[in-house]
């Protein structure tokens, strides 16, 4: 007896299988409708309410993340169907083309090149297919066409060259100011420097001094020669080598050169205040009418006096001036009647005022030594030098601030430093504790001039310190 094979049960109703089919013909006739990137355009979801399987669970708890993240009612298959329309429309109107707009083509005989380490311009001439052996033809067409031997690292080389391989034109760009370029012409080659002109705009800066000024002022965003000048500045009032203190702070507006909104370089400080011992300190350059400019306080007397504090940027004292002090190397009581700045070799030495140099050369103990006359009454001793400046010998003259000698430990000296002298009608003076001659203030006839200068820039520093600060508190 045969016995047929039972029919396995539905996996799912009749009904189920219809609403099925019917929801596939609708998608099919929406994909005949709408094109498939139209469709891609805004990604919708289909909810098929189908029984059992665990990957429509999945769909359906997406659905309703969703649903929950945008607070929305879910929608129809047909209203989503149509609104899918309205969106694709739009997003085709609004989204950008997904094609981006081709670079221009490098003419075909261009050639880059970067500078890297070991490069010299006969190895990047290889690299670009040009024989080494006319860089000296190169090189000999112009006087100043060497300065494409001068390279600098990470440094570009753009070459033209002809259909045939020959230079046609090299190219290049030395800073963010300067370009050069040698363009081949019927004699040889041409050499033509660019210069850009940069923008001149003020910026301002604050510090507080925590260890030391020239970290500080680096921190606050002072170049290392615009703290030079800020304490060329102040150096009449302040002592860099031994007034400095934690706490102290500086406020400073100065002329920043910009090319296409990037600093490259800087002018001179317009104004400046420096709060030293909690006595503050101000100072406004001003050009006056014959073109000369000066440093002067906010209230128009000279920041200029006629001696400088101390000859020696931001040295350490090792000795000060005393009458009975052990002398290191005689080992017996001597008086001291200067002052000691310890420094490296090779430090830079000032002259502390205008005067005539009464020698420039060796003078037993004091080693290599300048000494100098300031008019009928001040003289200044300089000891101990490792040489003397170009320039500064016996009978010349010099100027204040001008650079005489160098740190160095000739003649009787422990170790490399400045011995300094202060003398007043032949007296022997500490010129630490000597007040200082001033200079001539703010002309009458040019302090209205100045004063409409100096307030607004005094006014600004104001402003923009209490911004700043207001600005750290939030």
């Amino acid at each position: 007896m045969t016995t047929e094979p039972s029919k396995a049960p539905p996996l799912y109703p009749k009904t189920h299988l219809l609403a099925a089919s019917g929801i596939a013909a609708l998608l099919s006739l929406a994909l005949l409708v709408f094109p498939s990137s139209d469709v891609e355009a805004k990604k919708t979801t289909l909810s098929l309410e189908l029984e059992s399987p665990a990957e429509q669970l999945t769909q359906d708890q997406d659905a309703a993340d969703a649903t929950q993240a945008t607070n929305e009612p879910v929608a129809s298959p047909f209203a989503q169907i149509e609104n899918s329309d309205e969106n694709a429309a739009q997003t085709a109107e609004t989204a950008p083309s997904p094609v981006a707009p081709a670079e221009k083509p490098k003419e075909p005989g261009h050639r880059e090149v970067v500078v890297s380490k070991g490069d010299t311009l006969s190895t990047l001439f290889e690299k670009v297919g040009l024989p080494a052996a006319s860089v000296h033809e190169i090189l000999a067409s112009d006087k100043q066409a060497k300065q494409f031997s001068q390279l600098k690292s990470g440094q570009k080389l753009e070459f033209e060259l002809s259909p045939e391989g020959q230079l046609t034109s090299l190219h290049s760009k030395v800073s963010d100011v300067e370009t050069i370029t040698l363009t081949k012409n019927d004699k040889g080659y041409s050499f033509n420097r660019v210069t850009a002109k940069p923008t001149v705009r003020t910026a301002y800066v604050h510090g507080v001094i925590n260890s030391s000024l020239s970290q500080s002022a680096a921190r606050a965003g002072l170049s290392h020669s615009m703290t030079m000048d800020m304490a060329s500045v102040f150096g009449y009032d302040i002592d860099f080598a031994q007034d400095i203190r934690q706490g102290d702070e500086f406020d400073v507006i100065y002329e920043q050169k910009v090319i296409n909104g990037k600093a490259v370089g800087t002018g001179p400080i317009l104004s400046a205040r420096f709060t030293n011992r909690g006595k503050t300190y101000t100072a406004v350059r001003y050009t006056n009418k014959q073109g000369n400019s000066s440093y002067y306080t906010a209230d128009g007397n000279s920041m200029r006096k006629a001696f400088i504090r101390t000859p020696v940027d931001f040295a350490r004292i090792s000795s000060k001036f005393s009458m009975g002090r052990k002398h290191p190397i005689l080992n017996k009581i001597r008086a001291h009647k200067g002052v000691d700045y310890a420094a490296p070799r090779g430090t830079p030495i000032k002259a502390a005022g205008d005067g005539k140099v009464l020698l420039a050369g060796r003078r037993g103990g004091y080693g290599n030594t300048v000494i100098i006359q300031h008019g009928n009454t001040y003289r200044t001793l300089y000891g101990h030098m490792q040489g003397f400046a170009k320039g500064v010998k016996t009978g010349g003259s010099v100027k204040q601030g001008q650079v005489i000698g160098y740190i160095g430990t000739t003649g009787l000296s422990t170790g490399p430093h400045l011995h300094y002298e202060f003398q007043v009608n032949g007296v022997h003076v500490d010129p630490l504790g000597q007040k200082l001659p001033m200079a001539d203030p703010i002309a009458k006839s040019e302090r209205a001039r100045f004063l409409a200068q100096s307030q607004p820039l005094m006014a600004r520093m104001d402003q923009e310190k209490a911004t700043m600060l207001a600005s750290s508190k939030r």
